[in-house]
C-alpha cells in the first residue's frame, strides 16, 4: 500500500474509522517514512453538523501538526442518488489530490465489516464474482485501504484505550437507507441465528472472488484482443466466435464488451447479460438488446455494443462534391474515397474493368452532370456491373450480410441524377469502363487514416 518516502492523503471525515486510521498511520509513519496530510469533503448533506465535522477536521490536523485540504462540494443538488453522488465527489477529490501531486496515496477507513456489508448489500441486488470482490484494498489509481482487515469493534477499542474523540453521524443509524438496514438489522440477526463470524466470512468470499477476478482481467485483455473489434466506440463481437466459448467465458466476455462502449457496468445485471446471449444463439440473424446507457444490436454474424445513438437520421445525412483527381474523406464511415483518371495508354485492356472491394474502373466520358459523394438512402437502386438488372441497395446490403449499423454512412457515387458507383458493390452497368474506354475514373476505397 505504501513505500518508503511517499506522502500520503488520510482522508478524514470525522467519523471513528477514519480518526482511528488517522492515529494509526501517524503512529507508522516514522518507521514506514510516510508525509501525512489530510483531506476532508464538505457535503454540506447535514447543514451545521457539516460545518462542525469540517472544523473537527481541521482542529484535528493542527493538533496532529498536518497540513489539511478541505473541499466543499453541494452534493444535495446533484440528480443521482444521494450516496452515490457524495461517493463520486470524494473520489473526484481524492483524485485531484493524485493527479496533482499533492499527495501519492490516499488512505481510506473502510474496514472488514465495511467489506462484508458490501459484499451482503451486492449479493443481494444480485451481482457476480465481480461485484462480490467489494472494496478494493488497493486500487491502481493510488487509493489505499489500510484497516479493510480490522472489525469496526477493534476501531472502537483503539479509540477508547487512547481517550480519542470523534464525530457521530447520525445519518449512519437511520434505517432509510439499505446499508443502515443490513448494518443495525440483517448482518446482526445472521450473527445471532446463523453464523457469529459471518462479517469475516463475507470477507473471505470478497477476497476470494477478488483473486478471481484477478485472473480474469487478464484473462479478459487477452480474449478481447482475439475478439473485440473496436469502431467509433463501439465494440463488435462475432456471434460465431462467442458460441464457440464455454458459457462462463462467453458471459464475462458479454460483460467485458459492455464495459468497454459504455465506460462502466452501472445497472448492468445478469438478466442484459443473459439476454445478449439469447439474442447471439438465434438462428434469425437479428435481434437488440437495451441496457441501461448501451444498445446492442445483432445483424448477421455479428453483434455491436455502443451507448444509444438517439435520432441521427436528419443528421447523418451527407452530400460532398468530388473532386478528380482528389480524395473525399468520409469520417463517418471511416473511409477515404480516392478518384484518378487514367488514359488508356496507361494502363491495359483487362485492368481498365477491374472491380473488386478497393477499386472500381469508369469509363470517363459517359459520366455527365457534377461528381459528388453521398451516403446511401433508402430506395437507392442501381444495377452493379455484372448484374442481370437494377436492384435496390437495400437488397445488394442484405445478399452481402453488410450489418446494419455499416449501411448508415454507405457512400455511393453519383454523376447527376445516377448512381454511378456503390461502395463494395462497384461501378453501374452502364458507366462501367470497358474494353473501348479511353480514359478511365479510377475509384478506390480505404480505411481512413
Amino acid at each position: 500500500m505504501f513505500r518508503a518516502g511517499q506522502k500520503a492523503g488520510v482522508a478524514v471525515s470525522g467519523g471513528a474509522d477514519s480518526v482511528c486510521l488517522l492515529y494509526a498511520l501517524v503512529e507508522l509513519a516514522p518507521r514506514w517514512d510516510l508525509h501525512l496530510s489530510v483531506l476532508h469533503l464538505n457535503h454540506h448533506l447535514r447543514g451545521e453538523e457539516s460545518r462542525r465535522d469540517a472544523e473537527f477536521v481541521r482542529d484535528l490536523a493542527a493538533t496532529l501538526g498536518l497540513a489539511v485540504a478541505v473541499r466543499e462540494a453541494d452534493v444535495g443538488a446533484s440528480p443521482d442518488n444521494l450516496e452515490q453522488a457524495a461517493r463520486e465527489a470524494r473520489l473526484s477529490f481524492f483524485r485531484e489530490a493524485l493527479a496533482g501531486g499533492a499527495v501519492d496515496r490516499v488512505a481510506l477507513g473502510h474496514t472488514l465489516s465495511d467489506q462484508a456489508e458490501t459484499v451482503l448489500f451486492r449479493f443481494l441486488r444480485g451481482a457476480g464474482t465481480a461485484g462480490l470482490s467489494g472494496i478494493r484494498p488497493v486500487l491502481a489509481e493510488g487509493i489505499v485501504r489500510p484497516l479493510i482487515e480490522v472489525e469496526r469493534a477493534e476501531v472502537a477499542r483503539f479509540l477508547g484505550e487512547r481517550g480519542i474523540a470523534w464525530r457521530e453521524d447520525a445519518t449512519n443509524a437511520a434505517c432509510m437507507f439499505a446499508r443502515n438496514r443490513i448494518r443495525h438489522q440483517l448482518l446482526p440477526q445472521l450473527a445471532r441465528e446463523w453464523n457469529p463470524a459471518i462479517a469475516e466470512t463475507l470477507a473471505h468470499t470478497a477476497d476470494w472472488a477478488l483473486a478471481e477476478e484477478a485472473y480474469w482481467e487478464a484473462e479478459m485483455d487477452r480474449l478481447a484482443a482475439r475478439h473485440f473489434t473496436e469502431k467509433g466506440g463501439a465494440v463488435l463481437v462475432r456471434v460465431d466466435a462467442l458460441a464457440a466459448l464455454p458459457l462462463a467465458v462467453g458471459r464475462r466476455l458479454v460483460r467485458c464488451a459492455m464495459e468497454r462502449a459504455k465506460g462502466d457496468l452501472r445497472g448492468i445485471d445478469f438478466r442484459h447479460i443473459a439476454a445478449v446471449l439469447e439474442v447471439a444463439a438465434g438462428a434469425g440473424g437479428s435481434g437488440r438488446v437495451q441496457a441501461p446507457g448501451l444498445d446492442i444490436h445483432r445483424s448477421f454474424a455479428w453483434l455491436r455494443f455502443a451507448r444509444p445513438a438517439g435520432n441521427r437520421v436528419p443528421e447523418r445525412n451527407y452530400r460532398v462534391p468530388a473532386q478528380v483527381p482528389g480524395v473525399v474523406r468520409v469520417p463517418a464511415a471511416g473511409l477515404e474515397i480516392s478518384l484518378e483518371l487514367i488514359e488508356k495508354a496507361e494502363t491495359s485492356e483487362n485492368s481498365a474493368c477491374v472491380y473488386n472491394k478497393e477499386m472500381g474502373g469508369i469509363d470517363w466520358q459517359r459520366l455527365s452532370g457534377p461528381l459528388e459523394v453521398r451516403n446511401w438512402r433508402p430506395g437507392d437502386q442501381y444495377q452493379p456491373q455484372g448484374s442481370t438488372g437494377a436492384e435496390k441497395i437495400k437488397t445488394l446490403f442484405q445478399h452481402a450480410r453488410i450489418p446494419l449499423w455499416e449501411r448508415r454512412d454507405w457512400p455511393i457515387l453519383t454523376g447527376g441524377p445516377d448512381i454511378v458507383w456503390a461502395r463494395q458493390f462497384g461501378p453501374a452497368a452502364r458507366f462501367a469502363a470497358g474494353p473501348g474506354s479511353k480514359v478511365v475514373l479510377q475509384v478506390r476505397e480505404a480505411e481512413a487514416r
